[in-house]
């Protein structure tokens, strides 16, 4: 299938009321803001009354968020367009998960059993992130901290996975509020991807992600 056809196709079935809402996966390296991005889509795009039940816990120490954490019935409204959507916070991914560097990190407060466990932990929800976006993931919202080089490893890994399964995607050069944000070296990095600079901590340019939702990734 084709790169928007595979997911226009199931928009169409929710529109009709023959399937369930499709997975929207956040993914991207740690510490680059995909916890806070969520947490931000959730607070602005639904008003139910367990608001706090539904985000997730954001940390400067990296891989705070260790497996897949679905956020259900999300609804994303734009300019007369709307999904329901199933928001997938992924563990941040990494091509190495080495225990020292959590000791290392001076905002790390455990002990070297407890680094061990995050690394097995880590190591795990990684692993699991890659096979939900073989297998479950719809459309990708790659987020990057535009304060860091994004031609690492990683990055060339997972760009590589979107392509081969033909998943529709936006990247977000987050954290835009940093002086030292670079978006254009992202936008270098991602050239066949529509990338939108974005604060997902201060909720800057939050408009083109919901439009970049209800229309490029749910094929309106």
């Amino acid at each position: 299938m084709g790169l928007l056809s595979r997911i226009r196709s199931r928009w169409l079935n929710i529109f009709s009321g023959d399937s369930s809402p499709g997975n929207i996966g956040i993914y991207g390296p740690p510490n680059g803001g995909k916890t806070t991005l969520t947490n931000r889509i959730v607070s602005e795009s639904t008003d139910k009354e367990n608001i706090e039940d539904l985000k997730g816990s954001a940390s400067s120490v990296a891989h705070e968020t260790r497996e897949a954490e679905k956020r259900e019935q999300i609804p994303i409204e734009h300019d007369g367009n709307k999904v329901v959507i199933d928001i997938v916070d992924t563990p941040g991914i990494s091509t190495k998960v080495d225990y020292r560097e959590f000791l290392e990190d001076e905002d790390f407060d455990g002990s070297e059993e407890d680094a061990r466990n995050r690394s097995r932990e880590a190591t795990k929800g990684v692993q699991d992130a890659i096979k939900w976006l073989k297998n479950d993931v719809d459309g990708v919202i790659y987020v990057i901290d535009s304060t860091e080089d994004p031609y690492t490893q990683v990055n060339t890994m997972i760009r590589g996975n979107i392509s081969a399964e033909n998943i529709p995607a936006v990247v977000l050069a987050n954290k835009i509020d940093r002086d030292d944000s670079n978006v254009q070296r992202v936008k270098n990095a991602f050239p066949e991807y529509e990338v939108i600079p974005v604060s997902a901590l201060e909720g800057d340019n939050m408009d083109d992600v919901y439009k970049a939702i209800a229309t490029e990734l749910g094929g309106n």
